[in-house]
């Protein structure tokens, strides 16, 4: 029989990965295999996308924001073959998020390709988790804030139907390549009230893309100019799960001097990382066990 690690050396290892240590460093540090790391990240990873999934829904929201941030698997976009560029599992990946900007939850979020197709997804996905009150004169409408990229004019038209307030901010740089090692100077910044915004002045962006270097800090797989990446999308969607539920649960803003969920109301104390685990895997031997009585029930329905 295979030997079990034990919950604090679990924890352990998932709570260094957490913290922006690779598997080879983690495997360094705990003498536990990278294989067996990779297992306990998959296995906690795949249940933290449910807990999310379930605790995330009617959220109460003022202002959106909304951004990509890139990342690759197996290779770069430009090294695949003519048949792996028709796989959206490998090459350039986008992850896609959602953050209150009062709260700083990040409530929705989306991994594949940069295209209208993932963005569509991702707004639809938005859509299903924000609570809207009705409001025949628009006044409560939540806004939404987004950069440039064209399909996010159309998934929110279509997906919200109305129902939310849309701006764009477009910056432009000086010399944009310059940001592969500092970030570049701006030297504009146009905000365009696409429906229902007042003062353009309101449009922004600026909360959401200082989280993706807390993506980049605390997330190896995103970490730029190292050999960081990913080698399955499986394992590049568990990890980012386990991260934005630590994030929201487990990680006080310190801005904010208690954690994402805590201000969003989600949840009333502060979680340790110990806590999220603890949480997350009840919640994922509930669903266990309710899918093992689902299935004894469809069996016995069939045998009458």
């Amino acid at each position: 029989m295979a030997n079990r690690l034990k919950r604090d050396k679990v924890l352990l290892c998932l709570r260094l990965l957490s913290e922006g240590n690779s598997i080879r460093s983690v495997e360094r540090i705990t003498r536990v295999h990278r294989d067996t790391i990779m297992r306990q990240l998959v296995k906690f990873g795949d249940a933290c996308q449910r807990f999310l999934d379930l605790m995330f829904r009617t959220v109460v929201v003022h202002h959106a924001q909304l951004d990509e941030i890139w990342t690759w698997v197996r290779k770069k976009q430009g090294r695949l073959t003519e048949q792996e560029q028709k796989d959206d599992t490998i090459g350039d990946i986008y992850l896609f998020t959602a953050l209150d900007s009062d709260t700083k939850l990040l409530f929705s979020y989306k991994l594949g390709k940069r295209t209208g197709e993932t963005t569509e997804a991702f707004v639809q996905d938005m859509a299903r988790r924000m609570y809207r009150a009705p409001d025949t004169q628009g006044i409560s409408r939540p806004q939404v804030s987004t950069d440039g990229f064209g399909p996010y004019v159309g998934s929110l038209r279509r997906q919200f139907k109305g129902q939310v307030r849309h701006g764009v901010l477009i910056k432009n740089y000086v010399n944009p390549e310059s940001g592969r090692y500092a970030p570049p100077d701006l030297s504009q910044a146009k905000r365009i009230p696409v429906n229902g915004i007042e003062d353009k002045y309101t449009i922004c962006t600026s909360h959401v893309e200082r989280l993706n270097c807390t993506h980049r800090q605390h997330m190896k797989r995103l970490a730029r100019l190292t050999l960081a990446f990913s080698k399955k999308f499986e394992n590049l969607e568990a990890a980012t799960a386990m991260h934005i539920a630590t994030y929201n649960f487990a990680r006080v803003h310190r801005t904010l001097k208690c954690t994402p969920a805590m201000k969003a109301g989600i949840v009333a104390e502060l979680w340790s990382f110990d806590h999220l685990y603890d949480e997350v895997m009840e919640q994922a031997s509930k669903d266990d066990m309710t899918r093992k009585m689902e299935r004894l029930i469809n069996a016995l329905n069939r045998r009458k």
